[in-house]
């Protein structure tokens, strides 16, 4: 692990984003909340935010953080979910891997809610596709 007790605390901001590509009739299931499993992006919410809080559970060389603000959002379309999530920290690393965590564990819980609905006749996910989980913005104010 990288030694970082010289570093200042900064206030350290990241957010990230990604999508879900999911059949229409799904996106409809979601949006009328009729999903058999329940509210699915009230649960990705919550998933994200324990994925952030357990980062370093899962990321070997990720320091453990203290994280001061959490934010969690979804964007539906014609064809996707966008997933974006900011984590904000005073501390002396970034909280990208945060982000990053958070956006994986939102779009793989809503992956969890709807593969029911998203499967094929031989159990396969012909339209479901998870991409695009990247760093939208990383800043520290000094």
């Amino acid at each position: 692990m990288v030694d970082i007790s010289e570093k200042p605390d900064l206030k350290r901001r990241a957010r990230a984003g990604g999508e879900i590509l999911l059949s229409q009739p799904t996106l409809e299931m979601i949006r009328e909340g009729s999903v058999e499993k329940g509210n699915v992006l009230a649960t990705a919410r919550v998933a994200a935010v324990m994925a952030v809080k357990r980062t370093p559970d899962t990321i070997p060389l990720c320091h453990q953080l203290s994280i001061t603000g959490i934010d969690v959002t979804f964007e539906l379309g014609e064809s996707r979910i966008s997933a974006f999530v900011e984590v904000r920290t005073l501390g002396k690393t970034g909280v990208e891997m945060e982000a990053l965590s958070g956006v994986s564990a939102a779009l793989l819980t809503i992956w969890d809610m709807v593969k029911s609905a998203e499967k094929d006749w031989s159990g396969n996910y012909p339209h479901t596709a998870i991409q695009n989980i990247r760093v939208l913005e990383k800043v520290k104010e000094y």
